[in-house]
């Protein structure tokens, strides 16, 4: 019986795990063996080849820093089976030059056990693992790691500690950040981390929403309310009650809307569209904008007593093109999950490519990232995604290298014979400030055209930049 059953376990997907000291290997054998998978272990890379044929194994989890030859070195050893690097959260660098090198991903100790088995049983999956019945029930019980955000850069680790002071409060949070930087992603582990976590969460894009519904959709409505209205309907607040709504793009609410929500907020309560009577709701409200609310209130486009109420607790998601190399650890799980939707063998990325992400400006943040890596899948010939594939619109005189030259203290833009004294950046004003300096000072006297070519930008980073802070084009 005995025999039968560790035949069974053999024909489940191996793992290897080299990992020098006894305690954490014997923890992570006992965790994989208990979640039916197959496991050998060794002390060092030097033990691993002499004794296993790397080849026979579906994954490979060693320590970065080992006796003699560090864990990097079954990267290549192993040729085609996936390695996941462990290492501890003070050397995260380390884990994403690993990852540079051909690791597909990375675990951090000490480990969490639910991501663990996430992690080993996505990347098997991937892998095309022969018995799929052998992986751990977590892989379909918990969402997969790229809807999780990720980063070791001081911003992201900020962001991180001041979500999980927030989350244990009911307070409203409103998160500001350019378009694609994952402020769904932070409204979500708010409220996980939150005890309305067993409660649902209902999102909303304002934006999405015509301006005659978005009052019916919120709040709901009464039958005979106007035209259409057939029967009574509850709104979206009403479906979260108990747990959190996301307003995700709340400065395009229209004025009428603002101040019903702001009732909402004071009150505790909702009244239908139509209806005579209120309800008491028991909503945490979380929001989102990339617009500058503060600014909206000074002209009258957003109610201040709104903005004040929304104010509580702010969160500021960095754009990705400050994040250094977090974007490799993204983009690898981006890649993970590109291969998988696809059907496609698991992927790396060059050098090249990964010195290119990380230079790029990424105007489209973390949501042109994904459509970057999805694209680049789909043309693959071969294992290794290139910077070609990628497809980024990289210039010479792009906007990366503006904020290159301004970093260094070098002028912003060519100046005109008028003003041959060089304007060196002042040390309180940033890059934005004198970019959109220049063209309100400008483009009067010149074309859309020639404002980009004065600032060394395509028409198009020119749009996108004037989108980003708001400036409006001069009146034809």
């Amino acid at each position: 019986m005995e025999e039968a059953k560790k035949a069974k376990v053999y024909r489940m997907s191996r793992i290897l795990i080299v990992e020098d000291e006894s305690i954490i290997r014997t923890a992570l054998r006992r965790l994989l063996e208990r979640n039916s998978y197959a496991v050998d272990d060794a002390g060092s890379v030097d033990e691993a080849t002499r004794q296993f044929n790397l080849n026979e194994y579906n994954l490979i989890i060693s320590d970065l820093r080992l006796p003699g030859a560090p864990g990097t070195d079954l990267i290549n050893l192993a040729k085609a089976v996936p390695v996941v690097i462990m290492t501890s959260y003070a050397s995260m660098r380390s884990a994403v030059d690993a990852m540079k090198m051909g690791a597909v991903d990375y675990i951090a100790k000490p480990f969490d056990h639910d991501e663990v088995l996430d992690t080993i049983a996505n990347i098997i999956k991937l892998r095309g693992a022969e018995d799929k019945s052998t992986q751990t029930t977590s892989e379909t019980a918990a969402p997969p790691s790229t809807n999780q955000m990720v980063g070791t850069c001081k911003p992201m680790q900020d962001l991180f500690r001041r979500i999980h002071k927030v989350a244990r409060t009911d307070a409203t949070v409103l998160i500001q950040g350019e378009s694609g930087t994952g402020k769904e992603l932070a409204a979500r582990a708010i409220h996980q981390q939150s005890a309305r976590a067993d409660a649902p969460m209902v999102s909303v894009n304002c934006a999405s929403i015509p301006e005659t519904l978005i009052e019916s959709e919120l709040f709901g409505h009464e039958k005979g309310a106007f035209t259409g209205a057939d029967s009574a309907r509850s709104g979206l607040i009403e479906a979260a009650d108990g747990g959190t709504l996301f307003l995700d793009e709340i400065g395009e609410l229209p004025l009428e809307a603002q101040a019903r929500l702001l009732r909402f907020l004071q009150e505790n309560e909702i009244r239908r569209v139509g209806a005579v009577k209120s309800t008491h709701v028991d909503v945490r409200l979380v929001a989102a904008t990339h617009r500058n609310l503060k600014a909206l209130a000074k002209t009258g486009e957003f109610r201040e007593d709104l903005y004040y109420r929304l104010y509580v607790m702010e969160l500021q998601m960095p754009p990705l093109r400050e994040r250094g190399e977090d974007i490799i650890v993204i983009a690898q799980q981006f890649l993970q999950k590109s291969c998988d939707k696809l059907g496609s063998r698991l992927l790396k990325f060059s050098h090249d490519a990964c010195q290119t992400m990380i230079r790029y400006n990424w105007p489209g943040n973390v949501r042109e990232l994904q459509n970057a890596i999805e694209r680049a899948v789909i043309l693959a010939d071969d294992h290794t995604i290139t910077t070609d594939l990628l497809g980024l619109d990289i210039e010479p005189g792009s906007l990366a290298a503006l904020e290159s030259n301004f970093a260094s203290g070098n002028s912003l833009v060519a100046e005109t014979g008028e003003n041959a004294s060089e304007r060196r950046p002042e040390q309180n004003l940033s890059l934005d400030d004198y970019f959109q300096r220049f063209v309100l000072e400008n483009q009067d006297n010149m074309s859309e055209t020639a404002l980009a070519k004065k600032l060394g930008v395509s028409r198009k980073c020119l749009w996108e930049r004037r989108q980003k802070l708001g400036i409006p084009r001069k009146p034809k």
